[in-house]
Order: structure tokens, then C-alpha cells, then sequence
């Protein structure tokens, strides 16, 4: 059998090259960016402009991957005291429970930048550490420091940008640790948000910069409102290179749980003066920008 051989063109072969490069592209960026919250008891994803809304499962803390594809978030139910880690398929709506955790107490499963490891904070003998598993469930370890951490117990998980580490706090420091348990540094969170406290609540995330990071925190500030129990929430930037802190929400906007969209816009939770009801807002990071994204929604997080 002979082959058969085409001759094409070199002005029509580079037209053909540019068309086949230009398809791959946009196939590349054809899936959209997708945003996971949680509205009372339940798990929704949606579009970054929040549109068409979709309930995929009953818990808290969810945290969409960084593809999109899945929300991985603790189980969460009136009826028991257990929570799990858990991961939801957005396309199937598939629900897998982390069965190789050890623990039935676990809460704040966060994403690894590839998509392919979860850090989360479980209740080992009365005190809370730090699991790290893979994705696909197997692998189970705990976080095990080389330096001593007062209490042993990290908060506020946020992955550095490479994945061979992540920022926590104790409630008291701000440190910057290595998977295998080395610190790289520590930092005072009084000296770097002054006024500011800390719980286990808190949400930490790095930007795409490597080194700003969005921390909330409860500020000592005489803000007094009804239906409010508790110090007012700020959110700020800090420059992890500089120890440069810039507050973002300005006072009197109670704002906390955020999440970068990009280099200059957040989400974040919010709840105005006179409202009992807690809405998802975009906000601009220099404070220019505020617009209301999904109202009666909190715990967003972002897909890349």
C-alpha cells in the first residue's frame, strides 16, 4: 500500500499552524472560573460572578480546587458531633469521604497550589494539629514541627505559592514553615496588625505575588452595633517580604474570610450595620471598589 503524500502550501501551512495554536488556547481558557460558598448548612458552587448557583452537598468550610473541578469541605450536621474531611465532584456531584483520617473531629481542609494534597486541622488526644493527605484519600500524616510551637496547635492555613510550604498562626505568631516541619521564620501578629487579635477561625491567603498575604483579624476598636456579638473584623494585605501591613476594609465594614480573585479584587464576607443576614462581596484592594456578589452566603473561596 502506497501513502499519499499532500503538499500544502508554506503561506497556507503557517495560516493552518496559527488557527490550530489559536484553538488549543482557547480551548485551554474555555473553562470558566468557578467559586464555592456555603449558605447555612449546605455547600453551593457558582460562577466568579456568582450566577447560577449550584448545592452539591451538606457541610462547611468549603474550599473549591484550584482546577475547579472539586470542593473539598468538612461534613457537618445538627444530628452528630463528627465532622470529616470530604471532597465533592462539582460535575458528578460525587461525594468521597477521607476514611484513612484517624480522627473524627476535623475541620478547614485547604488546596494545595496542584490541586494534589489538603491541609486540615484535626483533634488528636484533646489537642488540635495539623493533618496533611493526599487527595485521593491516601497517605494520611500528621504535621510534625522541627521547632516546638506553644500549644502545638497552627491555624489559618495558607500554602506558599511553590507548595513546599505555608503560613500559620497560633493565635500569637505568624509563621512560615517548610512540609518536612522546617521555620523559615516567625513574626509577632501584635507588632504586624497592631490592635489586632486572633482566633482558629481566621482566613490566611497568599496572593499570586508569593508574598502578600490576606489576613483577618478582630480588632480592638470601640465599634459597638446590635445583633453583633464580638470585636469588629478587618481585613488587611501583608507584604511577607517588607512586614508591611495595609488595611483594607475600613472601619466600620465588617468584613473577614477573604479570598484573592486577582492581583487587585477580593471576596470576602461581610455583614452591613442594620442586616442579620451575611453576604459574599467583591472588593477592590485599594478600597475603591464594593459591590455585593451573593447575599445571604459566607466562606467563599476561589478557583484559579
Amino acid at each position: 500500500m502506497q501513502l499519499l503524500t499532500v503538499f500544502i502550501p508554506m503561506h497556507l501551512f503557517r495560516t493552518l499552524t496559527v488557527l490550530f495554536c489559536s484553538a488549543l488556547v482557547l480551548h485551554a481558557g474555555d473553562t470558566p472560573r468557578k467559586i464555592a460558598f456555603s449558605r447555612e448548612s449546605a455547600i453551593y458552587v457558582a460562577n466568579l460572578d456568582g450566577t447560577a448557583p449550584k448545592k452539591i452537598a451538606v457541610g462547611a468550610w468549603p474550599r473549591i480546587s484550584p482546577d475547579g473541578t472539586r470542593v473539598a469541605f468538612n461534613t457537618e450536621t445538627a444530628k452528630t458531633t463528627e465532622r470529616h474531611i470530604a471532597i465533592a465532584d462539582v460535575a458528578s456531584g460525587k461525594i468521597t469521604v477521607l476514611k484513612a483520617i484517624p480522627s473524627d473531629n476535623n475541620y478547614g481542609p485547604v488546596w494545595s497550589p496542584d490541586g494534589l494534597k489538603l491541609l486540615f486541622s484535626t483533634l488528636q488526644d484533646h489537642n488540635w494539629r495539623l493533618g496533611l493527605i493526599d487527595a485521593d484519600g491516601s497517605h494520611f500524616r500528621y504535621f510534625e514541627t522541627q521547632t516546638k510551637v506553644p500549644g502545638d496547635s497552627l491555624y489559618s492555613v495558607a500554602w506558599t505559592t511553590d507548595g513546599e510550604g505555608f503560613y500559620a498562626q497560633d493565635l500569637n505568631t505568624l509563621y512560615h514553615f517548610t512540609l518536612d516541619g522546617t521555620l523559615k521564620d516567625k513574626r509577632s501578629l501584635e507588632k504586624l496588625i497592631p490592635a489586632g487579635g486572633f482566633s482558629s477561625g481566621a482566613q490566611f491567603s497568599i496572593g499570586a505575588d508569593g508574598h502578600t498575604l490576606l489576613i483577618d483579624a478582630d480588632m480592638d476598636e470601640n465599634m459597638k452595633r446590635k445583633d453583633w456579638d464580638g470585636p469588629p473584623p478587618a481585613i488587611w494585605t501583608l507584604d511577607v517580604s517588607t512586614s508591611k501591613a495595609t488595611r483594607i476594609t475600613p472601619k466600620g465594614f465588617f468584613g473577614w474570610n477573604p479570598a484573592w480573585v486577582n492581583e487587585s479584587e477580593i471576596l470576602c464576607n461581610a455583614q452591613p450595620e442594620k442586616s442579620r443576614q451575611r453576604s459574599i462581596y467583591r472588593l477592590s484592594v485599594d478600597g475603591k471598589k464594593r459591590e455585593v456578589l451573593i447575599k445571604n452566603a459566607e466562606n467563599p473561596s476561589v478557583s484559579r
